[in-house]
């Protein structure tokens, strides 16, 4: 069973050190809440951390900014949404928590390495060869 260690990390029965019980928190409340508005102060206050601190933890620990993992959450329930539904495209952009279709497209094809329509397209057409 993990125990609790004074600097607010679970410790694993073996000695190791896990993610910081804050950072593990505002990712499950960023995978959680992704399709809504979410800001680094907000969740931040939902940690009980400053925004500032857990703006410098969270890329400590993930490697990747608080931004950059938002936009990763959200594009990957997006590929999910392109692969499996017939929701229009902008329907998936504002589904997943994007405030604009040119913000979605943007981040996506930054992400993905291409626009969510070709996504789309390069999954449909695997579908017909199998």
């Amino acid at each position: 069973m993990p125990l609790r260690n004074d600097s607010s990390q679970f410790v694993t029965g073996n000695g190791d050190r896990a993610e910081p019980v804050e950072i593990w928190k505002a990712r499950k409340l960023i995978r959680d809440q992704s399709d809504g508005e979410l800001s680094l102060t907000e969740v931040a206050k939902s940690v009980n951390l400053s925004a500032n601190y857990l703006s410098e933890k969270f890329k400590e620990v993930t490697g990747i900014n608080f931004v950059r993992y938002v936009g990763q959450t959200r594009i990957t329930k997006a590929r999910d949404l392109l692969r499996n539904s017939n929701l229009r495209i902008s329907e998936i952009a504002f589904a997943v928590g994007f405030q604009s279709l040119s913000q979605f497209n943007r981040t996506f094809k930054k992400l993905s390495g291409r626009s969510p329509s070709a996504f789309r397209a390069a999954g449909s057409r695997q579908a017909v060869r199998c």
